[in-house]
């Protein structure tokens, strides 16, 4: 079953659009499932969870980190994560940073902008767009340069408001799409859209969905 709904899906993704299978609260044997049917991406909200599964599972899969990250948790993750996908502070990038460089590892990140309605999601605003775009343009520069040498900005992620009004979902959308255009000119990676409105956001210009539901069915 959940090798038909990722094949289903993934008829319908353009080339170049990266599937991230969300497993949070699913057990190893259905994540195993999607493994066998060719999935490698995988993305966790909770750090217990996914060192767990980490440690449960085949090597060659590259896990996403997706949900609110504690600075006190990053050292347990930073030594195999393929990409931190949800960066809402400063704070979190400088954490992210030392304790990437004392394993002498370059961590991929993206960062989190807050377009939706709701108050209760984490992220930067639009307005902190110019800020961020000079440590973004320096991060590409010599390591010895950097701010914050021990992360690559590589692009950026972000969430719909949770309403049934589907113009309002685009306009969310189109917003970070622009906001991805205007620091990343040369491309990067743009995650945003779920199980409920990946399609709008591939509209928009998405590169990278988080699927769980679809996938998996409800959480247990």
């Amino acid at each position: 079953m959940i090798k038909e709904r990722i094949a289903e899906i993934r008829s319908t993704l353009p080339e170049g659009v990266t599937l991230v299978c969300v497993t949070k609260f699913h057990p190893v044997e259905r994540l195993m499932e999607a493994y066998e049917a060719g999935e490698r991406d995988f993305g966790e909200s909770r750090v217990q969870e996914l060192v767990r599964k980490y440690e449960e599972m085949p090597k060659d899969i590259r896990w996403h980190f997706i949900g609110h990250l504690q600075t006190n948790k990053i050292r347990q993750i930073v030594p195999f994560v393929h990409l931190i996908q949800g960066v809402d502070s400063l704070h979190l990038l400088e954490e992210i940073s030392k304790e990437a460089q004392k394993i002498g590892k370059v961590v991929n990140v993206l960062i989190e902008f807050h377009v939706a309605e709701e108050l209760t999601k984490s992220g930067f605003s639009p307005e902190d767009a110019d800020s961020l775009q000079a440590i973004i343009d320096l991060n590409h520069a010599p390591a010895f340069l950097r701010e914050y040498p021990g992360v690559n900005i590589i692009g950026v992620m972000g969430m719909a408001s949770n309403t049934d009004d589907l113009s309002r979902i685009r306009q969310d959308f189109e917003q970070l799409a622009s906001l991805f255009r205007y620091l990343f000119p040369r491309g990067g990676v743009l995650s945003m859209g779920m199980s409920g409105d990946f399609p709008l956001a591939i509209q928009a210009g998405a590169n990278m969905i988080r699927v769980g539901s679809l996938i998996f069915g409800e959480r247990e």
